[in-house]
């Protein structure tokens, strides 16, 4: 068979894009459709305008402190106006550098909707057909929405908050995961009235139940009205803004309702079952530990399989496929204690397993403590930092970290290579603290709180 490519990736995000780019280097004509923005839910709307939002939120608590410590501060409030334009010229930079990276690769570039026909036939939105040695679907997910929630259309999702012209005075955020609460911290900090609604007994479901408790009682210290146990009803338009209702009778008004409920496998409508592609009940695609589906010249990287939904693990297993496919070196992406980070305010870091967890497998012990940094401390802030690590009493490995503080994204990475390397406790024990730092908490924690 005589073929257009030797690739051709649906969904410009980061695995796509870095699938498409090292293979183009091996040699291979590839080609790549995007129907939206190159750069897909990270760049575009997702992790780096979050951040950036993080960090333009942050200031406000900041300037407080700065005033603790003994400085003049002046400001005039949060203007949105001034950091919103910002913010959309950053992304098309970065989405400008995604595209030079293909484009240096030699990497051809769609920019519509591409459809499967058959498992070696791609269809353009235009009408064009090409016939494929390999077709790779990295198209990532999209928010989930409850279809049965009367008045449903009248809400956002959390793509939308990047796209607002202006701050709301009031807004409720619906969903407890990590998304609903980074961004009702971010409104927040903002200086939004931020409501949070979520049906569930305590939010950040699946992580550490320690560390979920902690970051409800430090979101709630911030201002944000935490209703747990709380689901819509639904929704009316009242005004300008939007009638509330609970299911259990209550009614409030705000400005915007955003829901950030999950993601869900973006797979609807791209032909993948007609060309024999297998699909799980949550609509991801299927595939073996090579990123493969049952269909041999097909793949899949990313959110779109859910297996991890993380960026990083979105790249490795790209090039992981690139290398199994196209350098003949089969390489298998290790999905065991991968570090992650709530950027909720205090954030969040986390590797391996929770207390739960572990303790489901096996004998352990724990070790946490909760205080107030040296900086809260002298200012009067009440904002406690967290550490726990989850140890095996069998083996002595560190089997968990969890901790919640300032910097704990970046703290957590540098945990997540000694959880990789087999850490033991007492390999943190004969560690010389840093001091003072709050990060010297994990190497001096003697004695376990419980046993399990």
């Amino acid at each position: 068979m005589e073929f257009d490519y030797d690739l051709f990736v649906i969904g410009g995000g980061s695995g796509g894009v870095r699938a498409a780019r090292m293979a183009a280097e091996t040699g291979a004509k590839v080609a790549l459709a995007e129907e939206y923005r190159v750069g897909g839910t990270c760049v575009i709307r997702g992790c780096v305008p979050k951040k950036l939002m993080v960090f333009a939120s942050s200031h406000a608590a900041r300037m407080e402190d700065a005033a603790a410590f003994g400085w003049g501060v002046s400001a005039d409030g949060f203007d949105w106006q001034r950091f919103w334009p910002r913010l959309r010229t950053e992304l098309d930079r970065l989405e400008s550098v995604y595209r030079a990276n293909l484009s240096r690769a030699g990497v051809t570039v769609f920019e519509q909707r591409t459809l499967i026909s058959d498992p070696h036939t791609v269809e353009m939105a235009e009408g064009r057909r090409f016939v494929c040695k390999h077709i790779l679907v990295s198209t990532g997910g999209r928010p989930f929405l409850p279809p049965k929630t009367p008045g449903i259309d009248l809400a956002d999702t959390s793509d939308d908050v990047f796209l607002m012209p202006e701050l709301p005075k009031s807004v409720l955020i619906v969903g407890g995961g990590y998304i609903a609460c980074e961004f009702a911290c971010i409104l927040n900090g903002f200086g939004v009235n931020t409501t949070q609604y979520y049906r569930g007994t305590q939010i950040l479901r699946g992580f550490d139940d320690d560390a979920r408790d902690h970051i409800a009682a430090q979101m709630s210290e911030r201002g944000i009205d935490l209703n747990v146990g709380t689901d819509v009803a639904g929704m009316d338009r009242q005004g300008e803004g939007i009638l509330v209702r609970t299911v259990d009778g209550r009614e409030s008004a705000f400005d915007r309702v955003i829901y950030a409920t999950g993601r869900i496998p973006n797979t609807a409508g791209l032909g993948l079952e007609r060309a024999g592609v297998t699909l799980g009940k949550d609509g991801g695609i299927e595939v073996d530990r090579y990123s493969q589906t049952r269909v041999p010249s097909i793949y899949a990287v990313g959110d779109v399989t859910n297996r991890v939904n993380l960026t990083p693990v979105a790249i490795r297993e790209g090039a992981a496929f690139v290398d199994t496919v196209f350098s003949a070196n089969p390489t298998v992406v290790d999905h065991a204690n991968i570090p992650s980070a709530v950027f909720t305010q205090p954030e969040f870091g986390t590797v391996g397993l929770t207390e739960a967890e572990a303790a489901g497998r096996e004998g352990i012990e724990v070790y946490s403590t909760a205080f107030r940094p040296m900086q809260n401390s002298f200012i009067d802030r009440n904002e406690q930092a967290f550490f726990k690590l989850v140890v095996s009493k069998a083996t002595r490995r560190i089997l968990g970290v969890h901790i919640i503080a300032e910097g704990a994204g970046e703290l957590i990475q540098l945990a997540g290579v000694a959880l990789k390397a087999g850490a033991t406790k007492e390999a943190f024990d004969a560690t010389v603290a840093v001091h003072p730092t709050m990060a010297e908490e994990l190497v001096l924690m003697k004695s376990p709180v419980r046993t399990a």
